[in-house]
């Protein structure tokens, strides 16, 4: 058994270093998808500046991809609230659910910055 199995093994969720609580995977996998989404909404943000500055039949297509990629931010978002929601051991029940959401709107955000270059 390796050094780090054995520590996992004997460490809590709830070890205290200096006083603070360490963070539980729960945390650490809200904490990781909220970055992510705040990352793809600049990106989609960006978007939308090159979209307004397209021409006329380029910005209709543009902002068509871009209420799209809005309406897939919207549903992450949700699945993100639900699972801050969640308790006890729910959310690895949500967490199938919740990658399949994040990648949804991950490969389409990555789609749509090559179709706006």
């Amino acid at each position: 058994m390796e050094t780090t199995d054995l520590f996992q093994e004997i460490t809590p969720l709830n070890y205290t270093i200096k006083g603070e609580r360490a963070m539980s995977k729960k945390e650490a996998y809200e904490k990781k998808l909220e970055a992510q989404l705040k990352e793809w909404k600049t990106d989609i943000d960006k978007l939308k500046a090159k979209a307004d500055k397209a021409d006329a039949k380029a910005k209709l297509e543009y902002y068509k991809q871009i209420e799209e990629l809005r309406t897939k931010q919207e549903a992450a978002q949700k699945k993100l609230t639900e699972l801050k929601a969640a308790g006890g051991d729910a959310w690895e029940d949500l967490k199938a659910g919740i990658d399949l959401a994040w990648g949804s709107l991950g490969e389409a955000v990555k789609s749509a910055r090559s179709r706006f270059k």
